[in-house]
């Protein structure tokens, strides 16, 4: 059996080989763009087995696009370095997979909006991470200019938004931090553990926010979440409350998580210094951090009026979490008027 060899990987040589040859002298970009786990440099060798090969998205000036898609599709080759080049999967019929496209053609047809012209405050909270992801995170072969600027631009939230989204995503783990106990009190064990994953979820895409780094989609978010500095023991506390068998290990487990990105939070230097410390929930027999603190303590720095006004729903990532809607930029961007 070959070594394993990352799509990333091939398709610099595929590239080089073969697809700068037939651009020929035409200035043009060039990189693995767009959707897959090979973008995100996840791939193993289980995702050879299902639409996975040499790719590669070759963006040009409006006036030659025809020609290099012609000249592309006339000198594809069947294989590279020993992989199908015309590949399909599920009704996805074997075709090659070299997008030929302008800059802002491609983006809109990512993104549902071209980024080149500007990113507007809707832009930025209608779009998943995910799809953000699929421009900044992928290798770059070739780039006469035109996409480092567009990369550079979207490779974090501006400033202002970064902050509510903290705050939006507290303000998640508020609404739900005294259910874990609320449902082991009467008995609802399952309950219990779902609301657990459920929190267990919003802390790993917390502490992701803190870091700035953009959250894939859900089947690489714990691999995303790992690859984070744990020093603290952040993952570890999280993998015992998702495992614990009993109700006040879970408790315990959360609180300990909590305190970790309260900490997290007060080294930032964004707010004023809050008190990690859990605490008990009222007058009841629950342990929490109290999240709202966090929330207000991030919203007393937003002051941007137009991000102040969004309220406390978020961004799309934070309120759905459908992969028809997250990976569709028809469906998505849809929800620019929740924020009109």
């Amino acid at each position: 059996m070959t070594e394993f060899r990352s799509a990333g990987e091939i398709g610099a040589g595929f590239h080089a080989d073969v697809i700068a040859p037939l651009v020929g002298d035409v200035g043009h970009a060039a990189g693995l763009l767009g959707w897959g786990s090979d973008v995100l440099g996840y791939d193993t060798e289980r995702s050879t087995d299902h639409g996975w090969g040499p790719r590669v998205v070759v963006l040009v000036d409006v006036g030659e696009v025809e020609r290099v898609r012609k000249a592309v599709d006339d000198g594809m080759p069947e294989e590279y370095a020993g992989h199908t080049v015309r590949f399909g999967w599920d009704t996805q019929e074997p075709v090659h997979h070299v997008t030929v496209a302008t800059l802002g053609d491609w983006l809109r047809g990512h993104l549902g909006f071209d980024a080149s012209e500007g990113i507007g405050l809707t832009d930025w909270l209608t779009t998943p991470q995910q799809q953000l992801l699929g421009v900044v995170a992928g290798e770059v072969y070739a780039d006469d200019g035109r996409l480092a600027a567009v990369r550079d631009a979207l490779a974090w939230y501006p400033d202002q938004i970064w902050r509510w989204l903290l705050a939006c995503q507290w303000s998640r783990i508020a609404q739900e931090e005294a259910f874990v106990q609320r449902t082991y009190e009467v008995g609802d064990e399952l309950g219990s553990r779902v609301v657990t994953a459920r929190l267990v979820r919003d802390v790993m895409r917390l502490a992701l926010l803190q870091s700035r780094t953009y959250a894939p989609y859900t089947k690489w978010l714990g691999t995303a979440f790992a690859r984070l500095d744990h020093a603290d023991g952040l993952d570890q506390a999280l993998a015992d409350a998702t495992a614990a068998a009993r109700f006040e290990e879970r408790e315990q487990a959360l609180v300990t998580a909590y305190e970790l990105v309260a900490r997290r939070h007060n080294a930032l230097g964004i707010t004023e210094e809050i008190d990690p410390a859990p605490r008990p929930y009222f007058t009841r027999p629950a342990q929490v951090i109290d999240a709202g603190r966090f929330v207000h303590a991030c919203l007393a720095t937003v002051t941007d009026e137009a991000v102040a006004r969004c309220g406390l729903i978020g961004s799309i990532d934070q309120f759905a979490d459908n992969t028809d809607v997250l990976s569709n930029p028809e469906a998505f961007r849809k929800f620019v008027a929740v924020y009109r």
